[in-house]
């Protein structure tokens, strides 16, 4: 690691968010007639008249507001883009019978999916948290916790622990198979820890501290491999490991088709997934104010499974996932999954001082930066071919959001900024 080197890595990062990325979004994304944030775009970034407000893109928008008006990187006032995506989430998309937030709304704010999907509300509190944070504004605070108090009511599993996923909209459980009624998921208990860290760190709340606590457990000692430390997808509600099956209501593994079961069922992991969980942890513990020492060798099985399983040495980037034991089941690559491999190698060159993390980390980055990002449009292509040709070409819709992306620029420039200091 060499100071120069370090800042050209900064600065080509700066450039990219402040003049590419975040135009992209605050250029467009405002609707200014329905309110609430459009959210769907072709690959030059043309509106694609999709009539739908998803849960999922309304809070991750919001995220990504608050959090880049809360970062200070950016010069300008994003509070009032933030509040107006707020005032769309409580007048159009909270639920003021049965509490919590529905799954999907039209553009107007009418809804079309009236369900209670867990996946959902944890990006409620995460939104609302941050947007607290970031702006003052009580009402995140206030929302934020009237979804976690809903979940500690209907979705805790009181017999074998952890939180029930898919339910109606007065809060029954939906049935089992494809409803989900009968899944537990890595991907909800990881946003749930994403979720209840910015929420306890809104409000300093012993019981949201205790919560956070016991998902963090839950995911250390239920949802990631024993031996590899890489997670696991899918489990039934007693911690049994389920094939990784389709959701009728789908809030991932938007892009497998057929029979809805995945080949590998109970032998599959995802890279991104593991380095996003491993980053997202270090966060946590340093919310909580824990010692990372106790979590080092578990944090270094991820790493290092990733680095050596999921880093394409010959074309660049992230693979999108393999066996537990190590090699590749599927050599694409996604842009959400090369995202977050940014940031838990750079917590992992932080933690380690490790000199093969930050090769890793350079080769994730100039996959992203040479190949992944649409330099017309300023946004990054969806899922590209290992040799990164673009597989899907749109710019957003209610999966492919700004989200993951500018997440990963905020966070990396923290990062780089942390390695440039301590050398």
């Amino acid at each position: 690691m060499k100071k120069e080197e370090i800042q050209l890595l900064i600065t080509e990062i700066e450039n990219h968010l402040k003049n590419e990325l975040l135009p992209f979004w605050i250029n467009r994304m405002i609707d200014k007639e329905n309110g609430g944030y459009i959210t769907h775009f072709d690959q030059y970034g043309k509106d694609t008249g999709e009539d739908e407000k998803s849960l999922i893109s309304q809070t991750r928008s919001l995220y990504t507001l608050s959090s880049v008006h809360r970062s200070g990187l950016i010069k300008g006032d994003f509070s009032h883009m933030a509040r107006h995506g707020v005032d769309f989430l409580l007048e159009k998309m909270w639920d003021n019978e049965y509490g919590g937030f529905f799954w999907m709304a039209d553009r107007k704010g009418n809804i079309k999916i009236d369900k209670k999907i867990i996946y959902g509300q944890s990006f409620a509190i995460y939104s609302l948290s941050e947007y607290t944070l970031a702006t003052g504004d009580e009402r995140g605070r206030d929302y934020a916790c009237r979804v976690f108090d809903l979940l500690q009511k209907y979705c805790v599993d009181t017999m074998y622990g952890g939180y029930r996923e898919m339910f109606h909209r007065d809060w029954k459980l939906c049935g089992p198979g494809s409803q989900g009624g009968d899944r537990k998921t890595l991907d909800v208990h990881m946003h749930l820890m994403e979720a209840f860290t910015t929420l306890y760190e809104c409000t300093g709340e012993e019981l949201h501290r205790r919560k956070l606590v016991e998902v963090i457990n839950i995911l250390l000692k239920r949802i990631i491999h024993p031996e590899y430390k890489t997670g696991i997808p899918q489990f039934f509600e007693d911690w049994t490991i389920a094939p990784q099956i389709k959701f009728d209501i789908i809030w991932g593994w938007d892009r497998f088709t057929g029979e809805g079961v995945k080949p590998n069922v109970t032998d599959n992991t995802c890279y991104g997934h593991n380095a996003e969980f491993a980053w997202l942890l270090i966060h946590a513990l340093e919310i909580l104010g824990e010692n990372i020492d106790n979590y080092r060798d578990t944090l270094k099985k991820i790493f290092d499974h990733t680095v050596d399983n999921g880093i394409d040495l010959e074309y660049g980037g992230v693979y999108v996932e393999g066996a537990h034991s190590g090699g590749v089941y599927d050599r694409e690559k996604e842009f959400w999954q090369q995202a977050e491999v940014l940031i838990g190698l750079l917590d992992a060159c932080l933690l380690f001082r490790d000199p093969k993390y930050w090769v890793a980390y350079k080769n994730v980055h100039r996959f992203v930066f040479d190949k992944m990002i649409n330099r017309e449009a300023g946004e990054w292509f969806p899922l590209m071919t290992r040799e990164g040709k673009p597989i899907w070409t749109h710019m957003g819709h209610s999966w492919k959001i700004n989200y993951h992306t500018v997440r990963s620029m905020i966070k990396s420039l923290k990062k780089l900024n942390l390695l440039l200091e301590s050398l």
